[in-house]
């Protein structure tokens, strides 16, 4: 039994412009120890993913359907009291936005300590402690007076780091991590990311890792899954999606990556137009009005997400005609 699985999870939001899929009815499944990369344009649905995988959509305007189950138990039928023992428990998440997530009123160590004394019942002295290791292995300087500061007092970076480390202070079984290294200079995110991979390797976490930088992708997750317009349009093994992309938008992405391998005096390609407005959704493919394929099917036809003949890959563009190649043979 895997130990998060995802069945047609889907998130709207009524608004005065007319009803905004944000999150189309995805499917997934994820085991013990695992990552999985989410990425995509921004507005994709990737962040809305995570919230409401923890039951975080606010309700109104957003409204939630599909199945979450979790460690043997369906935690999207759970009541707001019962979930509030998952969250930070058992799944913790780290937000992409510290300063909106961190409350201004309430200093940092008190903010960490909350955590600890709510879900695993230590005592104040002890949840300071442990919240002061937590903060030097995120790469904080002085990590016992920073515990006495306030959230403005801190920069982007610092404040990142905190979130960080109360994302993995009760250890937990899933890691839900939305952009966790954006504010972060590239020592310090090789060293977040190195600390999340051994809190993976001593507790079997699984994480869920939502990024725009696909260096960063590649050089972590297990599988990748493509998000476009609220649904997934591609998902496989990491090194088999980048080197042979299915579907024409995970080529498009990749395609404006610059490469070591490549020519640098070659210009990098990039996607034409924007993603569709979720309102007014076009009919057929979401990508169809971008693609450089696009045939008269895909303007009339919803293409659904299927495996693509190559074992563990999937993919919603039916234009791709699986090959037999090395990619299918171990």
């Amino acid at each position: 039994m895997p130990l998060l699985s995802v069945k047609n999870l889907a998130v709207r939001f009524e608004t005065h412009h007319g009803t905004v899929r944000a999150v189309d009815g995805i499917s997934f499944d994820m085991e013990e120890g695992e990552t999985l990369g989410l990425v995509g344009e921004s507005g994709s649905g990737k962040s809305v993913t995570n919230l409401a995988l923890l039951g975080l959509i606010p309700s109104p305007p957003g409204v939630m359907s599909g199945q979450v189950h979790f460690d043997g138990q369906e935690i999207s039928a759970l009541s707001e009291p019962e979930l509030r023992k998952v969250r930070g428990n058992r799944i913790s998440m780290i937000f992409q936005d510290p300063m909106t997530s961190l409350n201004p009123l309430l200093t940092i160590g008190r903010q960490m300590t909350e955590v600890l004394e709510l879900h695993k019942g230590k005592s104040h002295s002890e949840a300071l402690r442990l919240a002061a290791v937590g903060l030097g292995e995120v790469g904080l300087s002085e990590p016992e007076s920073r515990l006495a500061q306030y959230p403005h007092e801190l920069s982007g970076g610092m404040r990142q780091r905190v979130m960080i480390a109360m994302g993995l202070l009760c250890e937990p079984r899933l890691l839900l991590a939305d952009e966790p290294t954006t504010a972060l200079d590239v020592t310090i995110q090789a060293q977040i990311l190195e600390l999340m991979a051994e809190v993976q390797r001593r507790h079997g976490t699984a994480i869920i890792l939502v990024t725009h930088d696909l260096g960063v992708v590649a050089g972590t997750a297990d599988r990748v899954a493509v998000m476009y317009a609220g649904r997934i349009v591609e998902e496989g093994p990491t090194h088999q999606l980048f080197k042979n992309p299915h579907h024409p938008y995970t080529q498009g992405l990749l395609s404006s990556v610059p490469r070591l391998d490549s020519d640098t005096s070659q210009k990098l390609s990039s996607i034409p137009g924007t993603p569709p407005d979720l309102a007014e959704m076009p009919p057929g493919c979401a990508f169809a009005p971008r693609c450089p394929n696009v045939q008269a099917e895909c303007k009339s036809e919803r293409p659904e997400l299927l495996p693509s003949g190559v074992p563990g890959r999937s993919n919603a563009c039916p234009l791709y005609a699986p090959a037999d190649s090395a990619e299918a043979r171990p």
